[in-house]
């Protein structure tokens, strides 16, 4: 029989949960080998990467699956496999009370690590950012929660440095979107520093540094629009000919991950001077610069070294039926994994720009407090929620009106994901609650977060969806 791993949650780094994290690790430490279960999202493999490497390190045995949704028959599923112990991670927390009824019955000893809308269930084996108090949508992610798991579990080490992927699952989950991690991600982000494994810093806050042509960079810049940059390659070109800076090498652009700091400097300046000029909102051009988070260990100019660009490579794999291998390059294969996930993310960034082609050119549908668009099967269910959130604020589509946008499932079901604005969920919007509701008025079910979330509803039964998320929402707001 082999020797348990002592546990201890000194030094937790949020120490809110450290009596869930402590339960849930009992319970891990007890068990003789363990199924691990994670949603296909960038947080969620990254939940499952961190989850995996610290069962590992504690020297227990593991297998990990990995679903689109988690409903009764996923978890029937689950408990008709011969593992006695089932971790969630990413997900769970909504159908808490079908888990305990298999527990219940004897079926499975389950944990869970998540930060979605809980059931109204109490459980030891519960791990949930919201049940002390903390937002699960902007102050700590799945992979935050597993990572403060991981860090009450132990095994060889204090697992500080799997704050690297946890990192990378909040930026993925959208909770840098107001230019820097914070709350209880904050304290995963100082483990990270901490360990070695993750740089902070205050950088241009465009996507694409590590890896784009500068051009691009500034030419498919959509979080901050410069007239006369944004969206024209030639007026990039122009701006950046004109800043007396060596800005090619071998007569090719260089990245912005190759400048110099003072090179940096410069161009930087230059956008904020040409922002002002142009008349855009002083707020915008203050979020043209943010915290920045890079993985210390991966090598310049790499998707992987940054956050944001890792976790949208993550996104192209487990989305695309293929979490095995975007689990394969958390892990640390730099092979024939990295391959295939760039691979899927050439496509992935071709089905995302068709989709949103395809959404400003038929525009959406405007009721009197939501938006929405049907994409039938013209845009993969996996993708069709980062479409909508990439619409958003687009000619015709209102930044200030919740969106919903659906698509094929399958022959009976239809996907429908909903995006809001953090001013909005400011003013009362409560997307979780809107898909919860609207979705098991129709003989569906859903969830998910304040600002962005998800359901699966009967096809045929779209429009009535419709209206009962448009009187919720009305009744949020007012």
């Amino acid at each position: 029989m082999r020797e348990r791993v002592k546990v201890s949650t000194m030094g937790t780094p949020v120490p809110e949960l450290a009596d869930r994290a402590r339960a849930c690790a009992d319970r891990l430490r007890a068990a003789e080998e363990v199924l691990l279960a994670s949603h296909i999202d960038a947080d969620g493999l990254t939940s499952a990467a961190v989850a995996a490497t610290a069962l590992e390190r504690a020297g227990l045995p593991f297998e990990v699956v990995f679903s689109k949704q988690l409903d009764e028959d996923e978890i029937a599923a689950i408990a008709a496999t011969d593992y006695e112990t089932v971790l969630f991670t990413d997900f769970g927390s909504g159908q808490l009370d079908v888990i305990a009824a298999h527990e219940a019955a004897g079926e499975f000893t389950p944990v869970v690590a998540d930060h979605h809308r809980p059931a109204d269930v109490e459980a030891e084996y519960h791990l949930n950012p919201l049940l002390e108090g903390l937002d699960g949508s902007a102050e700590l992610s799945g992979a935050g929660a597993a990572h403060v798991l991981a860090r009450a579990l132990e095994g060889d080490g204090d697992n500080r440095d799997l704050a690297a992927l946890a990192v990378v699952g909040a930026v993925g989950d959208m909770q840098a979107s107001g230019g820097r991690l914070v709350g209880a991600n904050e304290a995963i982000v100082e483990d990270g520093v901490a360990s070695g494994a993750l740089e902070t810093g205050t950088d241009l806050a465009l996507y694409g540094k590590q890896t784009r042509p500068l051009p691009k960079l500034l030419e498919y810049a959509s979080e901050v629009r410069i007239p006369g940059i944004t969206g024209d390659e030639s007026g990039a070109i122009r701006f950046l000919d004109g800043l007396d800076l060596e800005l090619r090498a071998d007569g090719e652009w260089r990245t912005w991950s190759a400048l110099t700091a003072a090179e940096k400097q410069t161009v930087t300046s230059a956008l904020i001077k040409r922002a002002v000029r142009n008349g855009v909102d002083a707020g915008k051009i203050e979020a043209l610069v943010g915290r920045s988070y890079t993985l210390a260990a991966e090598d310049v100019g790499t998707e992987l070294r940054d956050a944001s660009e890792f976790s949208t490579l993550l996104n192209a794999t487990a989305r695309y039926e293929r979490a095995d291998v975007g689990l394969a390059v958390c892990l640390g294969d730099r092979g024939e994994a990295l391959a295939e996930a760039r691979r899927l993310l050439r496509g992935h960034r071709r089905n995302l720009s068709a989709g949103l082609n395809l959404v400003t050119r038929e525009g959406v549908t405007r009721e009197e407090h939501v938006q929405w668009f049907h994409a039938g099967d013209r845009i993969r269910e996996t993708i069709v929620g980062i479409v909508a959130g990439m619409a958003v604020g687009s000619d015709g589509i209102d930044r200030n009106v919740p969106i919903l946008a659906f698509a094929e499932k399958n022959d009976a079901e239809v996907k429908v994901s909903a995006r809001g604005t953090p001013a909005l969920t400011r003013q009362g919007l409560d997307l979780s609650a809107v898909m919860s509701g609207a979705s098991r008025a129709v003989g569906g079910d859903g969830g998910g977060h304040d600002v962005a979330a998800g359901a699966t509803v009967p096809k045929g039964r779209e429009r009535e969806f419709v209206r009962r998320a448009d009187d919720i929402v009305g009744e949020q707001l007012g």
